[in-house]
């Protein structure tokens, strides 16, 4: 119970993404299959005719199901080194395997939820300071990166999708390069010039034209041939690409996923005693999961990608 708990408690703050499911829990015996039921949308009413009955709408539910995977590692700790370590070998590899479920869970969310089909490229801004619209990933540069008139415009797509709120707010899912940028922008810097905003989710640095924003290093980079050419391919040599952010905005259960506390995650542990031969000379640690995530509504997520001061040298995640 006590090395359960310790998985749990490192597991947690590594877990951004995943804030923002909607969970699901994972009962036994359900198949391998989880499913998330939604609501039809229903017509506006038109006008009656007196005496004449009008003709009614049918009312019902869509799902969207996602095959389940179970996904796990373990270490081994040799008797030698828990008897002759200073510190406490065990509890050391449950924190650290509960900071490799935490971040392995989250990557896999963000996966999904970064292949959204609503996509918002930063615009190319010239030197007069004009703006040049980008219609593709490769089409950007080191000029786009993300400003507050950027989020404006993914804020105004999320409300003429009529995305509904975060307790009251929209989330964005930012990199630490990204937010460097933005923080830059004297708009961000007045906007917070006074004002202190109470966190209310884990990683959140600030608030900018009714969006939160949460930062982890796990916001999807890219850094490939679908990105911007640094270098061009010289003979025997391939071409070197800046890095490309994604920078999330999320309006109320925009993806779902397993709740990793509803049946999803579990510590194993076995002793010299279980596991370690016929000399009894190691323990095991070990964690295993099973997930599955889903995108459920496309229109309450907007992906807005742009390049940063540091895309010279990020990589990929």
């Amino acid at each position: 119970t006590f090395y359960d708990t310790e998985l749990l408690e490192n597991a947690r703050p590594e877990l951004i993404h995943t804030q923002f499911a909607r969970k699901q829990a994972l009962p036994a015996g359900r198949g391998k299959t989880v499913e998330w039921r939604k609501w039809n949308t229903l017509e506006d009413a038109g006008a009656l005719t007196e005496g004449v009955i009008p003709t009614g709408q049918k009312f019902g539910q869509s799902a969207v199901t996602q095959a389940i995977t179970q996904y796990g590692t373990y270490v081994s700790v040799s008797d030698q080194l828990e008897l002759h370590a200073i510190d406490d070998v065990i509890l050391g590899a449950a924190e650290e395997l509960g900071a490799s479920a935490g971040t392995t869970q989250d990557k896999l969310v963000r996966n999904v939820a970064a292949a959204g089909t609503n996509v918002q490229y930063c615009d190319k801004v010239g030197t007069n300071g004009a703006h040049t619209a980008v219609t593709s990933r490769a089409g950007l540069d080191t000029t786009a990166k993300l400003t507050p008139d950027e989020v404006n415009k993914a804020v105004t797509t999320l409300k003429k999708l009529n995305a509904p709120t975060i307790n009251g707010k929209y989330v964005a899912i930012i990199h630490p390069s990204v937010s460097y940028d933005l923080r830059e922008n004297k708009e961000w810097i007045e906007a917070h010039k006074y004002a202190a905003v109470t966190p209310l989710f884990t990683g959140e640095i600030g608030e900018l034209h009714g969006v939160r924003f949460i930062e982890t290093t796990e916001a999807k980079i890219w850094n490939n041939n679908t990105c911007p050419v640094k270098t061009a391919a010289a003979s025997g040599n391939q071409a070197v690409y800046y890095s490309v952010y994604s920078t999330l905005f999320l309006g109320k259960d925009a993806f779902g996923m397993i709740d990793p506390e509803g049946g999803g995650l579990e510590m194993i542990v076995k002793s010299k005693e279980q596991a370690g031969g016929p000399l009894n000379q190691f323990s095991t640690l070990g964690y295993k999961f099973s997930t599955a995530t889903k995108i459920i509504y496309q229109d309450r997520m907007v992906r807005v990608e742009s390049l940063s001061e540091y895309s010279g040298t990020d990589e990929a995640n």
